[in-house]
């Protein structure tokens, strides 16, 4: 019996549960009770699972949420913190989210999402970054930033490559949610799988996969990696100034405070 082989759950992670079967490494976000949404300590605790899996056995990454919520984009109390951040604060605040997304996309072993329920703003960045993206029926997803006086920077670089610049307009600019048979119709999905059975589809496409060479699938999603880091590299630095830009504004503060209180913006325009 190989070491990829034995099923075994790490127990070094309190974010997020990290799981190992059979050749596949299970991610779940675990903060049920916060909708999995995502803190700076989920994020750094992602950053530490993604390098763990990438240097263990496994051949195939699942990434997933628990309880009835993927991931619900950015933690409450973190969005609130980010109000009295210091420009310095806010580009390192952004290199660290594309640090996270980069690593995501650019993961060397073939990575599956399976996505249980909404996956919004950040959290679906992360469903759609991975190679494959299943997701169940009841699945919502949205780039909300604009509804709260973000700019949806760095998630607009990998949309535009995913979807094309039409489609990307559309949910970039309203920032409307939409469901899973909309994302499968725009070609953001891979496959939508009834809710029970969405966990086995995406064990089962990970063994189908696993029939392939170790060795080629390797090449193969280097290649791609490669073809994209010189456009992604120019994108991405773009990106985090206008990210870290934003946080400047009279609307980005009134954007995050009306969020948190519940209540309708008043916008300034500046």
């Amino acid at each position: 019996m190989q070491e990829s082989d034995i099923a075994f759950i790490r127990m070094n992670y309190s974010a997020l549960q990290l799981a190992y079967d059979a050749g596949i490494a299970t991610i779940t976000l675990n903060r049920p009770d916060k909708r999995n949404a995502i803190s700076y300590d989920l994020i750094a605790e992602l950053l530490r699972a993604l390098d763990e899996v990438k240097t263990s056995p496994a051949r195939v990454l699942i990434l997933t949420g628990a309880g009835k919520a993927f991931c619900s984009g950015m933690d409450l109390d973190d969005l609130k913190s980010l109000i009295g951040r210091t420009p310095e604060q806010s580009l390192e605040d952004t290199r660290t989210m594309v640090n996270l997304f980069r690593s995501l996309y650019e993961f060397p072993k073939p990575t599956i999402a399976a996505v249980n329920g909404a996956a919004v703003a950040g959290g679906t960045g992360l469903a759609l970054l991975c190679d494959f993206t299943l997701a169940a029926p009841e699945a919502k997803f949205g780039y909300t930033e604009v509804r709260i006086g973000f700019v949806p920077a760095i998630v607009s670089t990998f949309l535009l490559r995913q979807a094309g610049e039409k489609i990307a307009r559309d949910l970039l600019l309203t920032g409307r949610i939409f469901d899973a048979e909309e994302a499968f119709r725009i070609g953001l999905l891979t496959q939508i799988v009834p809710q029970e059975r969405l966990m086995d589809r995406a064990r089962e496409l990970a063994q189908q996969v696993m029939e392939n060479s170790p060795t080629s699938l390797t090449y193969t999603k280097r290649l791609l990696t490669d073809h994209a880091r010189a456009e992604l590299d120019l994108q991405i630095e773009a990106a985090v100034r206008e990210n870290a830009a934003i946080r400047s504004t009279a609307d980005f503060r009134e954007g995050v405070a009306s969020f948190l209180e519940k209540r309708k913006p008043k916008w300034s325009g500046r």
